[in-house]
């Protein structure tokens, strides 16, 4: 690892190479503990409220705006393919160790049962968790009050399993059935709504992604949560994905 990287990671996770900032505790009190909630109606679904400290979600700002993504009002979005940036790349190594240290990820499928939490027992499925590299794609979007995403799918040109990491804003992501995969006889379903704090971390595989859109509507007075009205501010979101291979 060259000097100028072990720098950037330095910043961004603390004097950790490793990131042990972001790995799970051996139990000491001084520990970080991260917690999965699978988000029970939707199959494939997780959140992980605490995946950065107030901190480290700093530190990784302010790295963000030193690579010159956002130095203009009319620039609102960055993409990377292939070899991402260091500190992305600590990242999706930071998010694959914080799942395989988690409570979730050897338990038992217990297949037929009407549980969802048992029968998505594990936030990254084993195929998914191990595939090397985890992410090779990296969108940033800055969407300041007001801007928000459409519902959609994300596009198939895009593997299973979808990690999307929230900073500065709250906010509320909806997520809504795609028409035509509920299973026979399931009654309709309404918009699920999904409370995402800065510093938190969701992920989509399977049903999750391929058969619900998710949106944000940050119109004024739409952004509530369990009554109360958001405060909006500038909201970044880091996006994780694979591409496809081609055959």
């Amino acid at each position: 690892m060259d000097a100028d990287r072990k720098e950037i990671l330095r910043h961004v996770f603390g004097d950790s190479s490793d990131s042990e900032d972001l790995e799970p505790g051996d139990g000491s009190d001084s520990d970080p503990t991260h917690f999965w909630e699978p988000i029970k109606q939707i199959k494939g679904l997780w959140l992980c409220r605490d995946l950065l400290s107030p901190q480290h979600q700093s530190s990784l700002l302010s790295t963000i705006q030193n690579e010159g993504w956002f130095t203009q009002a009319s620039h609102n979005q960055a993409m990377r393919f292939g070899d991402l940036p260091a500190w992305a790349d600590e990242l999706s190594r930071s998010i694959q160790k914080v799942v395989l240290a988690s409570d979730y990820v050897f338990d038992p499928i217990v297949l037929g049962s009407n549980d969802g939490v048992k029968e998505n027992a594990s936030p990254f499925p084993s195929d998914l968790l191990c595939r090397e590299p985890l992410f090779d794609q990296l969108i940033l979007n800055s969407y300041q009050p007001g801007e928000g995403i459409c519902a959609h799918v994300d596009l198939m040109r895009f593997e299973d399993g979808i990690a999307i990491l929230s900073l500065e804003s709250s906010c509320v992501m909806d997520f809504s059935q795609v028409e035509g995969t509920s299973r026979e006889n399931d009654p309709p379903v309404a918009k699920i709504p999904v409370y995402l704090t800065p510093g938190s971390l969701i992920f989509m595989s399977g049903e999750a992604r391929y058969h619900w859109k998710h949106e944000i509507n940050r119109t004024p007075g739409i952004q509530k949560w369990e009554g109360e009205e958001l405060t909006q501010t500038r909201r970044i979101s880091i996006t994780l994905r694979k591409l496809c291979q081609v055959e």
